[in-house]
């Protein structure tokens, strides 16, 4: 790989027959330099770096995928100030609420409602009409199914799933009642597969500790991967089962799976169509605003030029802003999606500097100049490092001053505290390949969390969703709360459990299935095993900080959740960020690229008729 391009007073003296170190005349200083003095032909000294050539490793990177040209030329869809759409959309969403507040409507249909609302994206429209209908009906209700529209287990789950969701109190005893005498799950339920897949779904919002949760998730997902293998793979049952049963909803990333169940909704014979074509316009309008910012990134990332002149590093801006969606899809958060997809892209560069091409002593001098946060540090940087610290530097800093812009609050020693944390993080790695060191499972995974760069991006995520910030919250945050450990920690399992093969092969063995294999003498699938196992083990407690456990909000807590979702979907199906397979772009172009036809459901209707 060819070394950047070096600035006008770095200059090296190199001759093709010399096979030794190369003479640097000027003020940048080179890695591994030894420094003297020589006298020119006038009366001065002349200051002679010695640089021994390094070698630089190539990690062969996945091109970008995406033209930037046509990224910029998207065509704006319909935006939230387009009056046509905005009044339609007005009146498809009060026909909507009215139906939450219908008061003749069965519990069940309500509870089925509220789901619907949720899985087509639509639930930050009616936070508030949720919950009050949520709080009348655990008023006036038990968990009786009397009066219902759909079968015993379903309703149970279901109201289960919900309000654990959304923070109230609810025991894992309403369960029992499907037990039999011999304390397991009665066989016969296996009949009811709607009532099955409502299970397992709710088995998804269990605690740590709750053994009658963990069993229901272990009798769910047998009884319906033993059904898929009896049901038309056309059929819309076979659909919903497999969907569920490679991410079920609590862990899906929630614009896709707004998209998705857009089509499968239409099918459905029962589908309302207020619903469904608000969705539909909602999902477009959302999109549109996607579309705008993503523009907006684009000009910004071609204009910082880190991927022209850091050619060793991975260029994902998609990518990066697929994850900034995926954090925080609302339309009202767009300035905060636009800070995260920055810092996204900073992270992917900055990741490639400390795993690929840095020398362990640029990448000290590095993590000095960021932990001081001092830009006269960069005289001290390689020139490759200086383009990068000083891109890093302006750009958070445009960031704090944003939020303080609008927060009237500093939160620049924030940022820059959470960046060196994470800048430590990657150090330590880095020594530890340099060294051939494999540390033991529980010493990786000390610094894993924090290297996943979860914790950066809920850091810079707080500051532009809190209406109110609070001391204890800025404590906990500079702390690092379990609700922001928590996803970090499953985003970093994630990773690992998806990409340990190709670190390996690019020289990287400290990842966390090969460090416990190392550690216990285990075999690769019985490690990998464990990494799901504490993926599950990690959602449990997340589970429990995120419905009212910590001191944050409700939106910050939904926050956490999301990081935790975006980088199970991301990995779902191998390295989504370093090598994208067809999979993964598909979904990226679903979500940004193309529109959901608004005439599309008028043929679907046709279709059902």
């Amino acid at each position: 790989m060819a070394l950047p391009s070096m600035s006008s007073d770095f200059l090296c003296l190199s001759n093709s027959n010399f096979s030794g170190p190369k003479l640097c005349l000027g003020k940048s200083k080179c890695p591994s330099q030894k420094q003297g003095q020589a006298r020119t032909s006038g009366s001065g000294y002349l200051n002679i770096k010695v640089c021994y050539s390094t070698s630089r490793r190539s990690a062969n990177y996945q091109p970008n995928s995406w033209d930037y040209d046509m990224l910029q030329s998207l065509a704006d869809g319909p935006r939230l100030d387009d009056k046509i759409y905005n009044d339609r959309a007005k009146l498809l969403k009060e026909e909507v609420r009215c139906l939450i507040w219908d008061e003749e409507a069965k519990s069940s249909d309500i509870l089925l409602l509220i789901d619907d609302i949720q899985r087509l994206g639509l639930r930050y429209h009616f936070k508030d009409d949720i919950i009050l209908a949520l709080h009348r009906i655990l008023q006036y209700e038990d968990f009786s199914d009397e009066n219902c529209s759909i079968s015993s287990l379903c309703y149970v789950a279901l109201k289960f799933r919900l309000l654990r969701q959304h923070g109230f109190e609810v025991s894992q005893e309403v369960f029992k009642k499907f037990k039999g005498e011999d304390g397991k799950f009665k066989a016969k339920l296996s009949k009811d597969v709607e009532g099955v897949l409502s299970l397992y779904e709710a088995s998804h919002f269990g605690f740590e500790g709750e053994d009658v949760i963990d069993e229901a998730k272990a009798f769910t997902r047998s009884h319906l991967t033993h059904t898929l293998k009896h049901l038309e793979t056309t059929k819309a049952l076979f659909k919903r089962i497999n969907h569920a049963l490679e991410l079920p909803f609590p862990r899906q990333m929630r614009r896709l799976e707004a998209q998705w169940t857009i089509e499968t909704y239409a099918s459905q014979s029962n589908a309302n169509h207020a619903l469904l074509q608000f969705a539909m316009f909602d999902f477009n309008f959302v999109q549109s605003a996607h579309q705008v910012e993503l523009r907006e990134l684009t000009r910004w990332w071609r204009a910082l030029g880190l991927s022209d002149k850091l050619s060793f590093a991975r260029d994902r801006l998609m990518e990066c802003f697929f994850w900034s969606v995926g954090i925080t899809p609302e339309p009202q958060y767009g300035k905060c999606r636009k800070a995260l997809a920055k810092v996204a892209c900073f992270v992917t560069v900055i990741d490639d500097v400390y795993d690929v091409y840095g020398t362990l002593d640029e990448l000290e001098l590095f993590t000095r100049a960021v932990e001081r946060w001092d830009v006269n540090m960069v005289d001290d940087l390689p020139d490759y490092m200086k383009l990068c610290f000083l891109a890093l530097y302006n750009t958070i800093n445009e960031i704090a001053f944003e939020i303080l812009q609008e927060r009237g609050i500093s939160v620049i020693s924030y940022l820059a505290k959470a960046w060196a944390d994470l800048f430590n993080t990657f150090l330590q790695e880095a020594k530890w390949s340099s060294s051939k060191y494999t540390p033991s499972f529980q010493e990786y995974l000390g610094n894993a969390w924090l290297s996943s760069s979860g914790p950066l991006f809920m850091v810079h995520a707080y500051f532009f969703m809190s209406h109110s910030i609070k001391t204890k919250e800025l404590e906990s945050l500079q702390n690092y709360h379990a609700l922001l450990r928590l996803p970090s920690l499953i985003f970093r399992l994630c990773n690992d459990y998806a990409t340990y093969k190709a670190e390996l092969e690019k020289g990287d063995a400290t990842k966390g299935v090969l460090c416990y294999m190392k550690e216990t003498g285990k075999i690769e699938e019985e490690a990998q095993e464990h990494i799901a196992y504490l993926i599950e083990e990690a959602w449990k407690k997340l589970n429990k900080e995120a419905t009212g456990g910590s001191p944050f909000s409700k939106a910050f807590e939904e926050t956490a959740l999301d990081v935790a979702r975006v980088a199970q979907c991301h990995y779902q199906y191998g390295d989504g960020h370093g090598a994208p397979d067809s999979r993964s772009k598909n979904r990226v172009s679903s979500l940004f690229i193309e529109p959901i036809p608004l005439n599309w459901l008028e043929t679907k209707v046709n279709n059902k008729s």
